[in-house]
């Protein structure tokens, strides 16, 4: 069998993990915690994650040509207080990727810019605790030429997307839990070949991205000074089709991926404002991906522009 095809047909899997990772270190657009009236939370996290093993369709194996592929992110996000119940975020990741073996070469740059708006509709007391109803909406979009079409060393999809979530949020004392549902409409994109099989032959440049739908649950106990959360997510792309046995990827695949993971965020007693994150998760369950462990840690700071010198959120009050 030809090496080559051997190598490009394995990666395809590999794909979901920048978007597993990306969900992981952006957490304030997926968690129950808003900011101050004119306070701005800015900071930095790194992610990294990896696979060795990966679901072609339901069938689960490795590629030694491949050895372990990697993907490394360093990404610039902050959220600004508009008012106690509008927040506004952003994320500005740097992509790096890797194979330890085979020709393939990585890939790095500037990846996907992503802005949300969070809205806090609803916040009341519902028996000894409080529920909060959140609905955000973002979009996506690349801030680089970078290639899509080269799946497990691409840092991105180069799709323009559009995403809306309703999150529900339910705390008892310091103890709370977070359901969401999130659905991703991706635009359509255009890579550097004139035709492409995927099912049928397609004669053209232009690819149809299929949606994304993800739910996902949070439990664990919130205060003050400390988060400590468990977390599953499920993501089922909503159209595309399996890799074929022993055929290169394509963007267009279905990529669906159940992880479980943790998190945890400290706010320091001593530097006011200032807080340190940390958290992991892994793959437990897929179709066309790869089994993923990732990691990620972050430094954010608060800047309080109202007078008030506290800087809090509304994690505290609930």
């Amino acid at each position: 069998m030809n090496k080559n095809i051997i190598n490009r047909f394995a990666i395809a899997c590999a794909l979901v993990l920048t978007l597993i990772v990306a969900q992981l270190h952006a957490q304030t657009d997926e968690d129950a915690i808003m900011m101050a009236k004119k306070q701005f939370c800015i900071g930095g996290m790194y992610s990294r994650g990896s696979w060795k093993n990966y679901w072609e369709g339901t069938l689960k194996r490795n590629n030694l040509n491949l050895g372990t592929v990697s993907n490394q992110m360093f990404g610039f996000m902050g959220t600004y207080g508009v008012t106690e119940k509008l927040n506004l975020l952003f994320n500005l990741p740097y992509a790096t990727t890797n194979a330890s073996a085979g020709t393939l070469h990585g890939q790095q740059g500037l990846q996907d810019l992503s802005l949300w708006v969070k809205w806090l509709p609803l916040e009341k007391d519902l028996g000894n605790g409080t529920f909060s109803a959140y609905i955000i909406g973002g979009v996506s979009l690349p801030t680089t030429n970078y290639i899509a079409d080269y799946l497990p060393l691409s840092i991105g999809l180069h799709s323009t997307n559009l995403s809306g979530r309703l999150l529900l949020d339910y705390q008892l004392g310091n103890f709370f839990t977070t359901v969401s549902g999130t659905y991703v409409y991706r635009n359509n994109i255009t890579i550097d070949r004139s035709a492409y099989y995927t099912t049928e032959q397609i004669n053209s440049n232009k690819v149809n991205m299929p949606d994304v739908a993800t739910e996902q649950l949070r439990i664990g106990y919130r205060s003050s000074h400390l988060i400590a959360e468990a977390i599953a997510t499920n993501m089922n792309t909503l159209g595309g089709f399996d890799i074929r046995r022993n055929d290169m990827p394509f963007p267009s695949n279905k990529m669906n991926a159940t992880s479980v993971g943790v998190n945890v965020k400290y706010t320091l007693k001593k530097v006011e404002g200032l807080s340190l994150i940390g958290g992991g998760g892994y793959t437990v369950a897929g179709r066309n991906v790869g089994q993923s462990t990732m990691f990620n840690a972050g430094v954010f700071y608060i800047l309080d522009f109202n007078g008030s010198g506290k800087k809090s959120s509304n994690a505290a009050n609930k």
